[in-house]
């Protein structure tokens, strides 16, 4: 009798947990915020194909927030413009986010004063943005009750910001940037570098006259060839790394070699 017991138990908890989870996935369809399904967000623009996931982090200020087309805003993304909600900032928007920009889990962008994010952008999980900082310049009066600085961030195109990365007041980060995971960036970081560390520093740069300083370690993935089919790519899978280097060797079409693969096997 126990036996049958355990095991109505367990039926019964399966199925309760295939019920859950459908009904979190319908709520994380009909919870995201589209410009065609806004709900209750008036943001200052939204651009097509652009989606924040359910659940939400806080979101205030959106009359002030313009969000580019076909960006991703993962799950519980603080987005904010001016210190609290309720505020009028004004005619020009604060937050400026571009186009195709990525925003990982649990990250905050902070925006007291102007924070731009440039187009093409990718943040990891739990990136930390803010315009403002705290103040300490009085000792006689806690931090908190001590007016914070404000300074504009900027964050040029094609960036990739690393989890859980700091992004301080003040920081100017120029195109195709990376900033590395846990880094604290301040000031101005040049165009084509990498950052690391906290304070963040450059550990390598690419100049037109003598490319990556230091040299990359790692050879440059080689993209999959237009026309490839999924059928060829697991031919390739199959192949052992003799026939693969010589396969490299070839001269001719890559993408032709691996139609005879797949006519072969």
């Amino acid at each position: 009798m126990l036996r049958s017991k355990n095991t109505f138990s367990s039926w019964r908890r399966g199925l309760v947990q295939r019920a859950v989870h459908a009904g979190w996935a319908w709520a994380q369809r009909v919870g995201s915020v589209t410009a065609e399904h806004p709900g209750r967000f008036r943001f200052g623009a939204m651009g097509t194909g652009t989606r924040l996931a359910f659940p939400l982090g806080t979101v205030f200020g959106e009359p002030w927030i313009r969000l580019g087309a076909h960006c991703i805003i993962g799950e519980q993304v603080t987005l904010t413009a001016g210190l609290m909600p309720g505020l009028d900032l004004g005619p020009v928007p604060i937050l400026r986010i571009g186009d195709g920009v990525v925003l990982g889990r649990g990250s905050h962008v902070i925006a007291d004063t102007t924070v731009t994010i440039g187009s093409d952008c990718y943040f990891g999980p739990y990136v930390y943005v803010t315009s403002t900082n705290h103040s300490y310049d009085d000792p006689h009066q806690p931090i908190g009750r001590q007016w914070p600085r404000m300074e504009p961030v900027e964050i040029g195109p094609g960036c990739w910001i690393g989890t859980g990365a700091v992004i301080l007041p003040g920081a100017r980060i120029g195109r195709n940037v990376v900033v590395a995971a846990g880094a604290v960036v301040r000031g101005t970081v040049p165009d084509h570098s990498v950052v690391a560390g906290a304070p963040a520093r450059v550990v390598r740069r690419w100049t037109p006259d003598a490319g990556w300083q230091p040299p990359l370690r790692t050879p440059a993935p080689v993209p999959i060839p237009d026309g490839t089919t999924s059928e060829q790519l697991l031919a390739l899978s199959e192949l052992d790394e003799e026939a693969v280097a010589r396969l490299a060797e070839l001269d001719g079409d890559g993408a032709a070699r691996l139609a005879e693969l797949d006519t072969e096997s």
